[in-house]
């Protein structure tokens, strides 16, 4: 008869499901996926609920240097959404999720010294990666099925009806996407070069805030070109909201995510584990 692996640590439900990585990492992390899930749709609900309150005076007082953020046109519902909710706190919320997630997923346990207890055990270190951040992309799909959730919640009362049901599925595709991107920078981050889970999350941040950044105001320095090297322009620059998905950007996001994930898996199963 053949022997089964327990993970150190699996909850009931985790050993009730053959003791997977994967659902382990959920169930530890569900109040946590919960709490942002619920957070980000509130939030969409909130700022998408705004727009029938929207005065023309109040968009004229925009700065200028902000319409690079997608605050340029409020003609429209979906001009008004592209900017107040998918193009300001919304993305920030889901490059945050990435950072501080995907810190989690390898740093933390190394910080500790729970990975070496778990890599004592038949598990893999590419396996482990893999379902960490497996993990870790069900709960940026929360988020997306959230907000998706929130916004056809109140598009009738809001006056969002001039939006197609697909168009808000684009749009939270795309959101899932750019989660899930940072959470493959942080995630692949600690995993390659075992930094501690303070130093991802600031690194991954940092970077992710100074893309949003280069994003929002390089047409203000006339060189959007720059747009392009970041993942903000694949997530929002093709306008979802009015233009539906664009499966060129969304490739651009999820190959980027690949990439990254490979590499820290390359990176963590030939490197010393520990301090």
């Amino acid at each position: 008869m053949g022997t089964t692996t327990t993970i150190p640590g699996a909850s009931g439900l985790a050993r009730a499901s053959g003791g997977s990585m994967f659902t382990k990492t959920l169930y530890d992390n569900r109040r946590v996926f919960t709490v942002w899930a619920a957070a980000t749709g509130l939030l969409a609900m909130m700022y998408g609920s705004f727009y029938p309150q929207l005065s023309a005076d109040a968009m004229a007082s925009v700065p200028e240097a902000m319409e690079g953020f997608g605050l340029d046109d409020a003609s429209s519902a979906a001009g008004y959404l592209q900017g107040a909710v998918f193009g300001l706190l919304v993305p920030l919320l889901a490059t945050f999720y990435g950072a501080a997630t995907g810190a989690r997923m390898i740093s933390a346990d190394e910080e500790s010294g729970y990975l070496d207890l778990l890599l004592a055990h038949p598990l893999g270190r590419t396996r482990l990666l893999l379902h960490r951040y497996a993990a870790l992309a069900a709960g940026a799909a929360g988020i997306a099925a959230a907000v998706l959730a929130a916004m056809l919640a109140v598009r009738s009362s809001a006056q969002l009806d001039g939006i197609g049901v697909a168009n808000f599925a684009a749009q939270a595709v795309n959101l899932a996407l750019l989660a899930m991107f940072f959470g493959a920078l942080a995630t692949g981050l600690g995993a390659a070069t075992g930094k501690g889970r303070a130093t991802v999350f600031g690194a991954t941040a940092g970077l992710g805030v100074a893309a949003y950044a280069l994003h929002g105001f390089a047409p203000r320095i006339g060189a959007e070109w720059l747009r392009h090297l970041t993942p903000f322009h694949y997530y929002i620059g093709g306008e979802p909201l009015k233009n539906g998905l664009r499966p060129a950007d969304a490739a651009v996001l999820a190959a980027a995510t690949a990439v990254l994930i490979a590499a820290g898996a390359w990176r963590l199963s030939r490197r010393d584990i520990g301090r």
